[in-house]
C-alpha cells in the first residue's frame, strides 16, 4: 500500500454542504421518538443549516410536529402559544406512575361507570381549569427537570396553572378505554386531564394514545411521515416544504410600497396612513403580517394608533 492510498484510507469523509433554506415542514411524528430525533432527522435530509421545532411531543405520542427551517424558526413562538388539537385513549382504572402506558401501574380500580357518567365528568373539564403539571414533565425546579427529580424517586410541590380546555368530546367509548377529541390551550397536559377525569369518575385512569391532529391553523391532513421523506429524492422532498409565512395564517396581510418596505426592513416606525397600501388590515389594534408588493414576506409587525412597529424581520427575503 502506498503512503498516499494510506494516507486516504484514513481520511474523513467530505462534509455534506449544508443549504440556506426558509420554510416550514408539516411532520407526522411516528410513536417511539422524541420530537428533538425526529427533528434531526429531517434536517440531516434537507441538509439544512438552521432547524427547530414548534413544541415537543412525548415519544409515546405521534401526530402533527411543525418543523421551521431557516428564516421561519423566528416564528417558531407564535405555534407555541398557539391552541392544539389532539386524539387521545384513556384507560380507566388504572392510574400509572408517568400518567401514560410508559409507566408502571400505582393504583388499580374497579371501573363501574356507564358511557353517559364519562361524558358527563368530560363535560366538567370544559373551559378555564387548573392543572397541577405532572411529574414526569419537562418543567424545571431549582435549575432541574421535574423528570429528574421522579426518576429518583422524589415528589415536589407543583402550583396549580390555569389551562383552557376549548373543546372536549367524546369519539369512542368501550369501557375501560374511551377515545376522545380535545382542543386546548398551550401548556395543557392531556395525560393530566385523562387523570383527572378518572378521579372525577372515582376510578383512575391513564392515557394509553395520544396523537396530535392541529397546531394553530395547522392541521395533519398535509403533514409527512420521515418514512415518505427518507424514499424521495431532493426535488420531491421540497414540495413538501410550505412557506414561512404559513405559520402567520391567522394574522391579517399587509402589502407596503417600495419605500415603506425599505424602511420597514430598516426596522423604522411607520405611519400607517402615508405608506401601508392595505390601511383596512390596520384598522384593529394587533399583529398583522408584512409584504412588499411583489409577495415577498418581509416580516410581523404591530399595528396600533395609526403605526406600524416592526416586530420580527425575514432577512433573506425568501419568504
Amino acid at each position: 500500500m502506498t503512503a498516499s492510498s494510506k494516507k486516504n484510507q484514513g481520511a474523513a469523509p467530505p462534509k455534506v454542504p449544508r443549504r440556506l433554506l426558509d420554510g416550514v415542514l408539516l411532520l407526522d411524528k411516528p410513536v417511539g421518538l422524541s420530537s428533538n430525533d425526529a427533528l434531526i432527522r429531517a434536517k440531516r435530509l434537507y441538509r439544512v443549516k438552521k432547524a427547530g421545532h414548534t413544541g415537543t411531543l412525548d415519544p409515546l405520542a405521534s401526530g402533527l410536529l411543525p418543523l421551521c427551517f431557516g428564516e421561519a424558526t423566528k416564528f417558531s413562538q407564535d405555534l407555541l402559544d398557539a391552541d392544539k388539537t389532539y386524539e387521545a385513549t384513556m384507560r380507566l382504572g388504572v392510574r400509572t406512575t408517568t400518567g401514560d402506558a410508559e409507566g408502571e401501574a400505582i393504583d388499580t380500580r374497579d371501573v363501574t361507570c356507564d358511557e353517559g357518567a364519562v361524558r358527563e365528568a368530560m363535560r366538567r373539564f370544559l373551559g378555564d381549569i387548573v392543572q397541577v403539571p405532572p411529574m414526569y414533565s419537562a418543567l424545571k425546579r431549582d435549575g432541574k427537570p421535574l423528570y429528574e427529580y421522579a426518576r429518583a424517586g422524589q415528589t415536589v410541590e407543583r402550583e396549580g396553572r390555569p389551562v383552557k380546555i376549548l373543546a372536549l368530546e367524546m369519539i369512542a367509548c368501550a369501557l375501560p378505554d374511551v377515545t376522545f377529541r380535545v382542543t386546548c390551550s398551550k401548556g395543557t397536559y392531556v395525560r393530566t386531564l385523562a387523570e383527572d377525569i378518572g378521579e372525577a369518575l372515582g376510578c383512575g385512569a391513564h392515557l394509553v394514545m395520544l396523537r396530535r391532529t392541529g397546531v394553530g391553523a395547522l392541521t395533519l391532513e398535509h403533514a409527512v411521515t420521515l418514512d415518505a421523506l427518507t424514499a424521495a429524492d431532493e426535488p420531491a422532498r421540497d414540495t413538501w416544504l410550505r412557506p414561512v409565512d404559513a405559520l402567520l395564517s391567522t394574522f391579517p396581510a399587509v402589502r407596503l410600497n417600495a419605500e415603506a418596505a425599505r424602511r420597514f426592513m430598516h426596522g423604522q416606525r411607520l405611519p400607517v396612513n402615508e405608506l401601508v397600501l392595505d390601511r383596512a388590515a390596520c384598522a384593529a389594534a394587533g399583529r398583522v403580517r408584512v409584504y412588499a408588493e411583489d409577495g415577498r414576506l418581509l416580516g410581523v409587525a404591530k399595528a396600533a394608533n395609526g403605526v406600524l412597529a416592526p416586530e420580527r424581520l425575514v432577512v433573506s427575503g425568501a419568504g
